[in-house]
């Protein structure tokens, strides 16, 4: 599979690490506008229970694979594992709001996980151990990041409108820091295949 490179306007930048120059990359499911808006809607009643900061909404994502900092030479390698990985779109629906009390983040979730996805995240990583890339191997728990420095209980979140987002590729994403703030740039995207059910 051919990657398609992404012209998202996100901050970049390089770190030297000795001589060469790093870059802190993942993996990730990065969605259209439409599905980034949808999603986003949910921030503000969050936030005026919650307080905290919001993530900014053409900056929402959900976290397949993180990888951490590599040399900026093996980025090219990276993609082509990426190219490797052969898994079907789906459908991706956000349905519950829940909030991490040990890192003071509230996330969007999944109430009902798609076989699809654990096979993309499973795949993925199959072909970053055999070209020998190291990785996060934590189990996954699909979720996306709304607020940060956020505040709350024990207590259920309030229910949301669910939002569905339609998954036809995933993409390698680069982060940096600048000014305080966290910023990415998609580096590449990687389509996925139509499932039987024109997911």
């Amino acid at each position: 599979m051919q990657c398609v490179a992404d012209a998202d306007k996100m901050l970049t930048t390089m770190h030297r690490t000795s001589d060469n120059p790093t870059a802190r990359v993942f993996f990730a499911l990065w969605p259209e506008a439409a599905g980034r808006n949808k999603l986003a809607a949910w921030q503000a009643p969050l936030k005026r229970l919650c307080g905290g900061r919001a993530m900014l909404g053409e900056t929402l994502h959900a976290t397949l694979v993180f990888i951490g900092r590599i040399e900026q030479a093996r980025l090219e390698a990276l993609q082509l594992a990426a190219q490797e990985v052969g898994a079907e779109g789906f459908e991706l629906s956000f349905d519950e709001a829940h909030y991490w009390g040990h890192n003071h983040i509230v996330y969007a979730a999944p109430r009902h996980v798609p076989q699809q996805l654990m096979q993309l995240v499973d795949a993925l990583g199959q072909r970053l151990t055999r070209h020998r890339f190291k990785f996060d191997q934590r189990e996954h728990k699909p979720h996306v990041t709304l607020l940060r420095n956020a505040r709350w209980t024990d207590a259920s979140l309030p229910a949301m409108q669910p939002v569905c987002w339609q998954i036809r590729d995933f993409a390698l994403v680069q982060s940096a820091h600048q000014d305080g703030l966290e910023g990415y740039r998609v580096l590449a995207r990687f389509p996925l295949s139509h499932s039987a059910s024109g997911g």
